[in-house]
């Protein structure tokens, strides 16, 4: 990335500007670029992430680690389990969580409303599935549907 020119664009997305995605990283999540991406030259890529309404925690994410230099998560809404390195965390809404580069972790767990800013980089930072750490991951809270 260094043999790049650096590139620091002003930047400024509304909530209309981009779309909910279902193409991100996890199909039972709802992805927003806020175009942080584009304006960064892809040093770094931020993101709104939200539970998709139609799939209630199941499987979860399995244990993984990202090729990232640097990612923050930040729960604006909700809340979601983690497992990090065999210790449970619940993150809540104004929760903020630093991911040091290649934690082994795991979110098993979220609420319908869960919704969090996440900030990595670089932008096109990777995903490895790894070994389980020998723990036990706890079952999922079922969602409630509301009365109609």
């Amino acid at each position: 990335m260094l043999d790049k020119p650096v590139v620091n664009e002003f930047s400024h997305v509304k909530p209309t500007d981009t779309p909910w995605r279902t193409d991100g990283l996890r199909d039972f999540f709802l992805y927003r670029d806020l175009g942080i991406k584009d304006a960064t030259g892809g040093r770094v890529i931020a993101h709104l992430v939200k539970a998709n309404p139609d799939c209630p925690p199941e499987a979860g994410t399995g244990w993984h680690q990202h090729i990232a230099e640097f990612q923050i998560v930040i729960m604006n809404k909700g809340w979601a389990r983690f497992m990090y390195e065999g210790t449970e965390h619940l993150v809540s809404a104004g929760d903020c969580v630093h991911q040091r580069p290649g934690i082994t972790h795991y979110l098993f767990d979220y609420s319908p409303d869960m919704e969090y800013l996440e900030i990595v980089s670089p932008a096109d930072f990777g995903t490895v599935d790894v070994e389980s750490p020998g723990v036990d991951i706890p079952t999922p809270t079922p969602w409630v549907k509301a009365a109609e």
